[in-house]
């Protein structure tokens, strides 16, 4: 592999979350022998970790010794894998999951808001909720949560 498409794939590895934190630490034999076997890929690592233990009868702790992981990173790994194949070995997306500012409290606010006045600009909502709660929403956040409360309740 040439060293722009090794950077390259490093880059990307990098910019998914799955580049493995400690590919130096893998030991497994097939991550040095093999160059399809790739020690930055951290969910390749992981999934050889968990192969090695079901198909070799590998211990869990020598396993994720071999493969640069701690014995909990193993169970972890294995009951997503377990729960979701291999999807599961992605790494989660980081960041909040939901519009977390806009607790029901605060869209409670916003639909009253809206009843009131249904000609309401979502500039002007934003306003009256930085007023009301001391919390700074883009207008955009509101709109949004707005539209998925509305598809909620279909």
């Amino acid at each position: 592999m040439s060293n722009s498409s090794d950077d390259s794939k490093r880059n990307e590895l990098a910019r998914r979350g799955s580049l493995h934190p400690h590919p130096d630490k893998v030991t497994d034999a097939l991550f040095h022998t093999d160059p399809f076997f790739d020690p930055r890929d951290a969910v390749q690592v992981k999934y050889e970790m968990i192969r090695s233990v079901r198909v070799e009868s590998r211990s869990a702790s020598q396993a994720a010794a071999q493969c640069g992981f701690s014995r909990p990173t193993f169970y972890e790994a294995n009951a997503a894998f377990d729960r979701a194949g291999m999807p599961g070995l992605l790494p989660a997306k980081k960041g909040p999951r939901r519009a977390h500012k806009l607790s029901e409290t605060v869209m409670s606010f916003v639909q009253k808001e809206i009843e009131g006045e249904p000609s309401l600009a979502m500039t002007t909502l934003a306003e009256r909720v930085r007023e009301r709660f001391d919390l700074r929403v883009h207008p955009r956040s509101i709109k949004r949560a707005l539209d998925r409360r509305a598809k909620k309740n279909l």
